[in-house]
């Protein structure tokens, strides 16, 4: 059974909104969840996978596919061979990574017309039922 386009498009969309928000949001965020970030790495590559059967679809453009594309390939970058440090605070300050993702992000939520839900509306699953 396919996933209803709405809720997908809705998945890919926050996830976006976790990777554009600033550097203090996300802080403030990983700590409130106590998110590690080898568990989030995961999701949030599955997340970006959603973009092209959505295209497909004719709910996203192709050019946020073309961003979520390059979302993906920085993130795959920074996770390469299960690096964890991509999720520290001063990577979230200072990696030229980061920035870049932040960027594409914001450009595609702008261009698919999607608002910028504040981190703290984001809920995560409990651990147990990850």
């Amino acid at each position: 059974m396919a996933l209803d386009t709405a809720w997908r498009r809705g998945f890919l969309c926050r996830f976006l909104v976790v990777v554009a928000a600033s550097a203090s949001d996300q802080r403030a965020w990983r700590e409130e969840h106590a998110i590690l970030a080898a568990e989030l790495a995961p999701d949030l590559l599955l997340g970006l996978r959603l973009a092209p059967g959505l295209a497909e679809e004719g709910s996203l453009s192709s050019d946020s596919l073309a961003d979520v594309q390059l979302i993906e390939e920085v993130l795959e970058e920074m996770t390469r061979g299960g690096a964890t440090d991509w999720w520290t605070a001063q990577a979230l300050s200072d990696s030229p990574g980061w920035a870049r993702l932040r960027e594409l992000a914001g450009r595609v939520l702008v261009r698919e017309g999607e608002t910028r839900t504040g981190l703290r509306d984001l809920r995560v699953l409990p651990r147990e039922n990850r």
